[in-house]
C-alpha cells in the first residue's frame, strides 16, 4: 500500500471529506447592506453566500439553479414586496425557508411574513450575532421571532382570538395596502409610490380607496394622518 494515499496528512487530498457549508442567497435592493451581510456570513465556518440580487424577478430565476438552503429577503423589494416573494418562494419551492431580515419593525410586518410563509423575522439593527442565531435556527427548522414579537403572537393566541378575524382594522388590509399605507405614513406621494411598486397612478389611487373604505377614513387627510401615525408608532416600538 502506497504510504502517503494511506495517511491524509501525508497526502495533499488524504481521506478527509471538506465540510459541507449551508448556503444561503440574500435578496435586498440596497447594495451595501448585500455586501456587509456576506461580509458576515462568508465568515462562519458553515455558512457561505451562494448569490445575492437585488429584485424579486431576479430571485426567482437564480434560486432554482444556485439551489440555496435559505434565502433572506427584505419587505420593501424595488416593484414588489417581501411578502409576495415569500409568497412566490413557497408556492414553488415549499421546503425552501425564508428569512426576512428588515429594517421595518417587526410587530407591523413579522406575523404577515409568517402567514406569507417565513421562518423568522430580523431587523437590520439587531447585533450581527443575532442575526447569526437567526440563520441557523431557520436553517435547524425552527421559528425565529424576537422575544417580544413571539410573546405578543402568543398572548393574541392564547386570549382566544378567532381565526380569520383581525384584531384591528390595521389586519383587515391586504399585502399591497399595507405597503401602499406604509409608504403613505412614510411621506410618499402617489407618484412616488406607483413608480416605486411599478404600478399606476390610477391602481395607487384605487388601493388608496380601499384603504380609506376599511379604516372607515372620510377623506385623503385623514389617511395621511392615519398613516403617518401609524408608521410613527410602530417606529417607536
Amino acid at each position: 500500500m502506497n504510504e502517503a494515499a494511506a495517511n491524509p496528512v501525508d497526502s495533499p487530498q488524504g481521506n478527509i471529506r471538506p465540510s459541507v457549508k449551508s448556503r444561503i442567497f440574500i435578496v435586498d435592493d440596497h447594495a451595501m447592506f448585500r455586501e456587509g451581510l456576506r461580509y458576515l456570513i462568508d465568515r462562519e465556518p458553515d455558512l457561505t453566500v451562494c448569490g445575492d440580487v437585488a429584485d424579486a424577478d431576479e430571485a426567482l430565476r437564480n434560486i432554482d439553479e444556485l439551489k440555496p438552503d435559505l434565502v433572506i429577503a427584505d419587505i420593501s423589494l424595488s416593484g414588489t414586496t417581501g411578502i409576495d416573494l415569500i409568497k412566490a418562494i413557497k408556492s414553488k419551492y415549499e421546503d425552501l425557508p425564508v428569512l426576512v431580515v428588515s429594517m421595518h419593525e417587526e410587530s407591523l410586518y413579522a406575523e404577515r411574513a409568517l402567514r406569507a410563509g417565513a421562518a423568522g423575522y430580523v431587523m437590520k439593527q439587531e447585533p450581527a450575532k443575532t442575526v447569526k442565531l437567526a440563520i441557523r435556527k431557520v436553517l435547524g427548522g425552527d421559528i425565529h421571532l424576537s422575544e417580544k414579537m413571539a410573546a405578543s403572537m402568543l398572548g393574541k393566541f392564547t386570549r382566544g382570538g378567532q381565526a380569520g378575524r383581525p384584531a384591528s382594522p390595521i389586519e383587515s388590509l391586504s399585502d399591497r395596502e399595507l405597503e401602499v399605507f406604509r409608504m403613505l405614513g412614510e411621506g410618499k406621494f402617489t407618484r412616488q409610490i406607483a413608480e416605486e411598486l411599478d404600478l399606476s397612478i390610477a391602481t395607487i389611487h384605487s388601493f388608496r380607496n380601499r384603504i380609506k373604505e376599511k379604516l372607515d377614513l372620510k377623506n385623503s387627510t385623514e389617511l395621511m394622518l392615519h398613516a403617518i401615525h401609524w408608521v410613527r408608532e410602530g417606529s417607536a416600538g
